[in-house]
């Protein structure tokens, strides 16, 4: 068996669990890129995202390729056939070897039958592209390649954003650095990485990011084992510039892993952090991070939520709460988050965001600042539960975010997605006032 058929047969076997919502990419893509040489691994991985990022349009192609839908028994062939059309969408592999590797593929299923429906839509497809594309863009869920309840709740939000919005969602990120200012600082670090021929340009509102024209491994940079970078976007890395914190400050990261805000918040002053998540694998990410970066916080695995499990009792000057949310900023580095999720989530999140600021706040001095962050662009997950919030608290205030990243909003400010560079991200700032 060639490369390309093996990768497109790990492709599948990673989707399947996706598209049935058993699991997401995450869990299911390590388990079939086993065994793989590297370069079957990353053609895996390109495929199952490339599947999940134009799922509405890869599966309206195939409404209009076939004469019947595929039993849920064939749903490996579907799939196998979608892989085949992102391919030609994609133009990134000659036609014929797409479609002959893809047939080839569909004879390891075990279903006769399989090649020569795929040989015959795939060859269609080929033949009647410019039709079949002119078609999607006539209908606005493949058009976009969003699921519809997203899709209604984005134009909703932001009449004038959505197209762009939308558009970049499809884009494959940038890779973007923050740099360890305790170790180096950004100027020196992007010297570095021209010695080695790497190119790199500094992100506009991040003073510790630095994006790579190219991605790739991090262990290909300088430096990485040494702990003089993490990898992680630029939107992510404003954390600092919004918290205000100052040395000697009692701090609490709430939702902390993977760990990425809650080293930089170590990296940026001298603070006693306390960091909390409830899922004991996770937080495995959170010591490695701490470790290789050579900064520290106490680690508990912990509800952030069930108080009287972990907290010590003494409040803290700073709380980041980094809210459990849809990810709906970050899909263009999460795509399976189209096939995942659903509009029924949103309000049980919008709930859980608000018992944890209710929870929370008693434990934010008088004077102290709490951040509260997603990674979401729905407004029913950053200002509406804010505003709950804020309307049930008097001693509560926003404290406006002054800044030339993302836009104002009623309440917060609102990252979108952007082609070259950070992802979607709320931020709001609160107060709580002297008594």
């Amino acid at each position: 068996m060639n490369e390309g058929v093996a990768a497109r047969l790990k492709a599948v076997q990673a989707l399947l669990p996706v598209v049935q919502q058993k699991t997401s990419l995450t869990s299911s893509l390590p388990k079939a890129q086993q065994k793989l040489s590297s370069e079957e691994a990353s053609l895996t991985q390109a495929l199952a995202f490339g599947v999940c990022r134009f799922y509405p349009r890869l599966n309206y192609w195939a409404e209009q390729l076939l004469q019947r839908p595929f039993k849920s028994q064939d749903l490996d062939v579907h799939l196998l056939l979608l892989i085949g059309l992102y391919q030609l969408q994609e133009e990134r592999v000659a036609d014929y070897a797409a479609i002959d590797t893809c047939v080839e593929a569909s004879k390891h299923l075990n279903k006769p039958w399989a090649s020569n429906l795929i040989n015959a839509c795939l060859r269609r497809f080929q033949r009647e592209k410019v039709e079949l594309t002119a078609l999607a863009e006539g209908k606005e869920l493949a058009a976009t390649a969003h699921p519809p309840w997203l899709l209604k709740k984005i134009k909703k939000a932001y009449r004038q954003d959505w197209q762009a919005i939308c558009a970049a969602n499809n884009l494959q990120p940038p890779m973007t650095l923050r740099v360890n200012q305790r170790q180096i600082s950004r100027d020196a670090y992007l010297q570095q990485l021209e010695e080695q021929g790497v190119e790199a340009s500094i992100t506009p509102f991040s003073p510790w990011g630095i994006t790579l024209a190219q991605p790739t491994h991090p262990a290909n940079l300088p430096n990485f084992v040494e702990g003089f970078f993490s990898v992680q976007d630029e939107a992510a890395q404003l954390v600092p510039l919004v918290i205000d914190l100052k040395d000697g400050h009692k701090v609490l990261d709430a939702c902390c892993a993977p760990g990425g805000k809650t080293a930089h918040l170590a990296e940026t002053a001298d603070i006693n952090l306390v960091a909390l998540d409830i899922d004991a694998q996770r937080l495995n990410r959170v010591h490695e991070n701490l470790e290789r970066l050579e900064v520290k916080a106490e680690v508990k695995c912990a509800d952030a939520g069930n108080i009287a499990n972990w907290w010590d009792g003494e409040q803290f000057d700073r709380i980041l709460l980094d809210a459990p949310c849809s990810a709906t900023g970050v899909i263009r580095r999460h795509p399976d988050i189209k096939l995942l999720r659903r509009e029924t989530d949103i309000p049980k999140l919008a709930k859980l965001q608000l018992e944890l600021l209710n929870k929370l706040w008693p434990l934010l001095k008088a004077g102290g600042k709490l951040l509260y962050a997603t990674c979401s662009i729905l407004p029913e997950e950053n200002q509406h539960p804010l505003a709950s919030f804020l309307h049930h608290t008097p001693d509560a205030k926003e404290v406006i975010i002054e800044a030339d990243w993302g836009t104002k909003q009623r309440l917060g400010r609102q990252l979108f997605p952007q082609a070259e560079g950070h992802d979607g991200f709320f931020y709001c700032l609160l107060e709580k006032m002297e008594s």
